[in-house]
């Protein structure tokens, strides 16, 4: 088993706390991180498949890969509900 490291507790300590704070999320992370909002994302979501993670901070990662998931489902209905024509047909017959 990999160790979580101090800034990967740092995240998911972030995660749980973040909203109480006035200013925006990019610019907590900007200050605490030193980070893009797009590159503390995409380490957040490898922390998320982490069994670390999960022993660390069980109620947050359960939290966080729940609303992983519910997008996922939501991007995947949007992009079905696109390729569906009005009158239910795929577009796809000639």
């Amino acid at each position: 088993m990999v160790e979580l490291t101090e800034r990967d507790r740092a995240i998911l300590d972030f995660e749980r706390s973040w909203w109480a704070n006035d200013a925006p999320k990019d610019q907590q992370v900007q200050e605490r991180f030193e980070l893009s909002l797009t590159r503390y994302y995409q380490l957040l979501v490898e922390l998320l498949d982490m069994p670390e993670a999960a022993l660390y901070d069980p109620l947050v990662v359960r939290r966080l890969q729940r609303q992983r998931d519910r997008r996922r489902q939501a991007r995947r209905s949007s992009m079905i509900d696109e390729t569906v024509t009005p009158t239910g047909s795929t577009g796809d017959e000639t």
